[in-house]
């Protein structure tokens, strides 16, 4: 099973690698995690320029805390090689594998990672994967792609390509991918890695984009691939913990602290008892209430 850093993920945003404008200013929207894209977003004569471009980008600019992730391009290009020898020099905390079909093909780029770090004298195994799963194969395949390394922090669906191998198109309500949002979901819950949805296209359906966020997170996703800063607030709003809710986490946390200074391995609270899946429950409410500002740091709700 990969271990997955414990951190919020909700927003990964797309950066296109040969926008000079966008590179620098991408740190100032507060996405959880920001996706340099060599691949899709990036023509065939501009690869190199693109990808030394996110170089020294990396190199020089300051994103804050933001999870850093560079989606490279595929295993079947000329291009791949190259980028991950640049990415991992930077610095880069999470690459990302397009078209990802099998866990053999993350296991390759895996291989070249860890000749990079040893090139450059970076600890081995610092740099993190993540997987996008384009195609039917890919889905049919999540569970295995999920498991293939303890590198691995998550997976993510890619609608475009993934409904065009379907031989269809994304429709409102997006039945077109439900299976393949609970294939990846459940393979990476199993996994214990992260699990991203695919992005929005149309900016401009504010109602959709919100209704679709809704709906992924109430299966259970960790978060969404967006194209636009403007989606960031919009994500972080629907992820926002009740007051409710954050009411009820603190009581849980408070009733393990006190079973705690008791010496008690028995926890309870009203007369339940409090299990592992609570507490886990219990601290992402308290670590999303206070991302979205909603608590001050010792928990205090604020007005």
């Amino acid at each position: 099973m990969a271990a997955t850093e414990e951190r919020l993920r909700r927003t990964m945003m797309f950066v296109p690698g040969n926008n000079p404008a966008m590179l620098k200013d991408a740190g100032i929207y507060g996405a959880d995690s920001i996706m340099f894209d060599l691949e899709d977003a990036v023509s065939l004569a501009e690869k190199d320029a693109a990808r030394i471009l996110v170089y020294e980008a990396l190199m020089t600019q300051d994103y804050g805390n933001a999870e850093l992730v560079v989606r490279i391009n595929g295993l079947d290009t000329k291009f791949w090689e190259n980028d991950v020898i640049a990415m991992v020099k930077a610095g880069i905390d999470v690459i990302r594998l397009p078209k990802t079909e099998s866990a053999a093909m993350l296991q390759q780029l895996e291989e070249k990672i860890v000749a990079a770090e040893k090139q450059f004298d970076i600890p081995v195994g610092t740099t993190h994967m993540m997987a996008a799963i384009e195609s039917a194969k890919g889905v049919l395949n999540a569970a295995e792609i999920a498991a293939a390394s303890e590198r691995m922090i998550g997976i993510a669906l890619s609608a475009e390509d993934y409904t065009t191998d379907l031989k269809t198109h994304r429709y409102p309500g997006g039945a077109e991918l439900e299976f393949a949002r609970n294939m990846i979901l459940n393979s990476a819950r199993a996994a214990g890695v992260a699990a991203f949805d695919t992005v929005f296209t149309n900016t401009d359906d504010v109602v959709g984009f919100k209704q679709e966020t809704e709906h992924i997170h109430q299966l259970g996703f960790d978060g969404k691939s967006l194209v636009n800063p403007r989606q960031i607030p919009m994500v972080n709003a629907v992820y926002a913990p009740t007051d409710k809710e954050i009411i009820n986490a603190k009581n849980v946390l408070a009733a393990i602290e006190d079973a705690r200074i008791k010496g008690s391995g028995v926890i309870a609270m009203n007369g339940q008892m409090v299990d592992r899946p609570v507490a886990l429950r219990a601290q992402r409410v308290m670590k999303l209430a206070k991302a979205s500002g909603l608590v001050d740091e010792d928990g205090v709700i604020l007005d």
